[in-house]
């Protein structure tokens, strides 16, 4: 089965230091949010991904007001920085592609568990049946992995094609380029951290469950933890196959409201990205229309 690649080779260009505005307190700024979000830990939990959707949404602002500056349009409305723009503004295409995919997706997955802690509700206790409402479950979020894998893959090749050129940028489409790349990762990290796709590579979803059953949660050296859409889809699979009490159909019900609160918590965050972003790209549309 494929999966999405968890390692997408983006990177970070450096800048020219003939960049006109090295010295002008945005700049710093963005180059601080850049920094910062290269060097943030990269085993993602909820929280992380959570802070780097914050940081994210706060280097576009940045971007957003450094674009209002007259050195910057200046610099974008260049005859010969004209067919890089276009370039650039086509990635920014093929980005707001990928969030807006992202934000189907996480809101997919988050009406199916509302849907399953409705069916527990309902059933008050009975599990007959259940199994069916958990297979649609999982067959709704491989779809929507089905989707964004293929999102992912253009986006990688689109990268590949462009890198010879972006290294010969040494303005602000230079980094604006670096500010799609981080963008591109982060929403990789969470799109990843969402559908668990490395796992399904080489562990059985009865693996799954066996894990959740037989491992202790704890941070300790060469224990791997399991984030909470792993947990709720582990116990949801072992309630839909084996008998259950009371206790039990409370653990996952529980489970279930902690996995939707994190995605709603996604959603939002990825939203607010989204807006950001158009606001970025009209920018630049408008600076080019002058």
């Amino acid at each position: 089965m494929a999966t999405i690649p968890s390692n997408i080779q983006t990177g970070y260009r450096t800048r020219s230091n003939s960049f006109p505005s090295r010295s002008h307190p945005l700049t710093s700024e963005v180059d601080e949010h850049l920094s910062r979000l290269a060097s943030s830990e990269s085993t993602s939990t909820s929280s992380s991904l959570n802070h780097k959707l914050g940081r994210l949404q706060d280097l576009h602002d940045c971007i957003e007001k450094l674009l209002q500056l007259p050195f910057t349009q200046q610099s974008l409305s260049q005859e010969q920085q004209r067919a890089r723009v276009d370039e650039l503004l086509n990635g920014s295409l093929k980005l707001l592609d990928v969030c807006s995919m992202a934000k189907d997706a996480l809101l997919q997955v988050k009406e199916c568990a509302l849907e399953l802690q409705s069916v527990l509700r309902r059933k008050r206790g009975a599990t007959k049946g259940f199994a069916n409402e958990v297979r649609k479950y999982l067959t709704s979020k491989k779809a929507a992995k089905k989707a964004i894998l293929k999102a992912l893959k253009n986006l990688k090749h689109k990268e590949n094609k462009q890198s010879a050129v972006i290294n010969e940028t040494g303005s602000i489409v230079s980094l604006l380029r670096e500010v799609q790349a981080v963008t591109l990762n982060v929403l990789q990290s969470l799109l990843i951290f969402t559908f668990a796709p490395e796992k399904e590579s080489h562990m059985s979803r009865w693996s799954l469950v066996s894990k959740l059953l037989h491992t202790k949660r704890v941070s300790g050296e060469g224990e791997e933890q399991m984030n909470e859409m792993e947990i709720a889809e582990a116990s949801l699979l072992s309630l839909a196959t084996s008998k259950s009490d009371m206790m039990q159909i409370e653990k996952v019900q529980n489970e279930l409201k902690l996995s939707e609160s994190c995605i709603q918590d996604f959603e939002e965050g990825v939203e607010g990205l989204f807006r950001r972003m158009i606001k970025v790209r009209v920018s630049i549309l408008n600076t080019l229309n002058h």
